[in-house]
């Protein structure tokens, strides 16, 4: 069996990292596709090096302003390796471009597509990854569902009536929250910056806001000022993304002292600083769930999000982008006192489950 897998994002490194290494364990030859979507050396090669990831046997360095240019670039290039390495199957991760354009080029030239992460919703369809995961699903052979909720989105839409198997797993961030949380000790020498800022007495707060809709001149400058309230009482930690960086200083924005900005933190500098905070405050799909996982509250700065079961268990609040809104429902986040004893993502088991498919799929294909 051989499968090209398409990355392009932090988050798909990160899921990616420990599929990569099972197959590699099993005998199974992987190609790697970064395409470029995201690339920072603090973002991108950190992640392959830290998270033991084979480096990708394609770089496409493809970044554009729009989504359609960047999606259509991107399936010209990948529709390419696709014909030159003929694969038995493409791996997709997540709801990017990247992702998108994968499963078009691959769905075209009849390959077997298998999507992690399929069935999640948040039925906006103003929403670019709403639009990139329904599609993905959609022309998707093998859909490996990370919770019920996803499953039962799908079957909603009628998938039971369609070719493709509907699979449920663990979710992979799990598997990485808890593999390196155990190793967190192994790694004392790269969390050794960050730790010292975790060493006050005040458990401080993790925030991180990276989304286009949230970095809109008007959108960042609400988000700032409720932030900016918020640090009169807590200490806040900001790894601050390269998109946030320059809008904040295009505006002149002024951020409060007990603010302290960092460059983008590694994997395991993000768990260390996760394991340690009193509270997250982000936009991140992944970063909401990681924070779940570590038993810390989350607001999350978005209005929706696709983890419905993190705002049904009262373990996270969603906002309005709006300084008020935000400084209310960071109230709300705080009286929240349900016990992290559930185990919505599974127990770390979904790389597993995910490679124990995949071979008995092409053993009896």
């Amino acid at each position: 069996m051989k499968i090209v897998t398409v990355i392009g994002a932090r988050p798909q490194f990160v899921k990616a990292a420990l599929i990569s290494n099972e197959l590699n364990k099993r005998g199974i030859t992987e190609i790697i596709i970064h395409t470029g979507q995201h690339y920072d050396a603090n973002m991108s090669d950190v992640f392959f090096n830290q998270l033991n990831i084979p480096k990708p046997a394609y770089n496409l360095g493809i970044k554009a302003n729009s989504h359609g240019e960047m999606t259509g670039r991107m399936l010209i290039e990948i529709e390419k390796v696709l014909q030159n390495e003929v694969p038995d199957l493409l791996l997709v991760y997540g709801d990017t471009n990247s992702t998108l354009a994968a499963a078009l080029a691959a769905r075209k030239l009849n390959i077997k597509i298998a999507h992690v992460e399929a069935g999640l919703r948040n039925f906006d369809m103003t929403i670019p990854e709403d639009v990139n995961r329904i599609l993905t699903d959609r022309v998707s052979d093998i859909l490996f569902c990370p919770t019920q909720e996803a499953i039962n989105n799908l079957i909603a839409e009628g998938f039971e009536k369609f070719p493709a198997k509907l699979v449920k797993t663990d979710d992979l961030l799990a598997d990485m929250v808890y593999y390196y949380d155990e190793k967190l000790d192994e790694f004392s020498a790269e969390t050794s910056a960050v730790a010292k800022l975790f060493s006050s007495t005040q458990k401080p707060i993790l925030c991180t806001i990276h989304r286009a809709e949230s970095t809109t001149e008007i959108r960042i400058v609400e988000i700032i000022q409720a932030i900016n309230t918020i640090a009169q009482q807590y200490e806040i930690i900001f790894p601050i993304h390269p998109r946030t960086k320059n809008v904040i200083e295009k505006l002149q924005l002024n951020l409060h002292s007990n603010i302290k900005l960092l460059n983008p933190l590694s994997y395991v500098e993000m768990i260390y600083a996760l394991k340690h905070c009193k509270y997250v405050i982000t936009d991140s799909g992944g970063l909401q769930k990681e924070a779940y996982l570590m038993k810390k509250h989350c607001l999350i700065l978005m209005n929706y999000t696709p983890w419905v079961e993190l705002i049904n268990h009262n373990v996270s609040v969603t906002t309005q982008l709006t300084t008020d809104d935000i400084l209310n429902n960071f109230k709300k986040m705080e009286a929240l006192t349900t016990p992290f004893n559930q185990s919505l993502y599974g127990d770390g088991n979904a790389r597993f489950q995910i490679v124990d498919y995949l071979q008995n799929y092409f053993n009896h294909a």
